[in-house]
């Protein structure tokens, strides 16, 4: 097995696009990413790929391996072809030591993340603890929900209350307590792109949902988020549907979107409008010492 470490994102991109391509659905991050390196349009925050730690381990057939970590997130992984090879997960670690690379967690297909973390620990002597299960789903064609509101896209109209539900949506997805402070840069960053969209009920704002990235055939669905005095009346359903339609609308063949495991409210209603599940992917972080 062989290990490169890749400084520069436009040729890392070039070696492994088309082979994390091979399931596009399921390495929508990976894909995104470097995709934004490669284009150096936003450099903003951990989309600065100067901070990137990028490799891939091959064997005589070619890449077995690829991993991409954009600082100061977590690690990415894609075992071509999803067949996992513990001797190239082996490699990787290795690499990542020696190389003194400091990864505080790792999140990729459920198998290849456990293989990832019992290896990385051993040889680190660290623990880990899994952080967050999760199902990838992707969707063709909508299944539309009954009718509870209307969307629209989000303008700066919006920041009355915008920010307090991206720090909603952080604490019940994440358990970041984030402070809404007067530095409105990160919310506009959502507005940009005409990828956020507000659903309403009568006029009263109920529901946001935003396509959050585009690649070459899905996009994804996510920052779902409905606050707590509007919820289970159907208008996270209902949004995520209409939301979805728009981006098929918009041309992709398929939409992809995250959920928890520990949620299985939101598994079954995804699935009501018409998305399948593809894979089940696993955060896990590690506890240094």
């Amino acid at each position: 097995m062989r290990l490169s470490i890749c400084n520069n994102v436009n040729a890392f991109y070039k070696d492994t696009y088309s082979i994390l391509m091979r399931h596009e659905a399921q390495n929508v991050i990976p894909l995104g990413n470097i995709i934004i390196g490669n284009e150096g349009k936003d450099k903003t925050g951990w989309r600065n790929p100067a901070n990137w730690f990028m490799a891939t381990v091959s064997d005589e057939t070619g890449i077995v391996l690829t991993a991409v970590m954009t600082t100061p997130k977590n690690l990415t992984l894609y075992a071509t072809d999803n067949k996992n090879d513990e001797a190239a997960v082996n490699c990787l670690a290795d690499g990542i030591i020696e190389n003194n690379i400091h990864i505080p967690g790792v999140m990729s297909e459920k198998s290849l993340a456990e293989i990832f973390a019992k290896s990385y620990s051993a040889k680190r002597c660290t623990g880990y603890a899994v952080a967050k299960e999760q199902r990838i789903y992707e969707l063709s064609e909508v299944i539309t929900p009954p009718p509870v509101g209307t969307v629209r896209l989000a303008t700066e109209k919006d920041m009355a209350f915008l920010p307090y539900w991206i720090q909603g949506f952080s604490s019940d997805c994440f358990g970041e307590s984030l402070a809404t402070g007067s530095d409105t840069e990160p919310y506009l960053y959502h507005l940009s792109n005409n990828r956020l969209f507000i659903m309403e009920d009568n006029g009263t704002p109920v529901t946001m949902a935003k396509i959050s990235r585009d690649l070459q055939t899905v996009c994804v669905v996510g920052l779902v988020y409905t606050p707590p005095y509007f919820r289970g009346k159907g208008y996270a359903t209902a949004c995520v549907a209409a939301v979805s339609q728009i981006g098929l609308d918009r041309g992709f063949k398929k939409c992809v979107l995250y959920t928890d495991l520990a949620n299985p409210t939101s598994n079954s209603i995804y699935m009501k409008i018409g998305y399948m599940p593809i894979c089940d992917s696993t955060e896990i972080t590690f506890v240094y010492s």
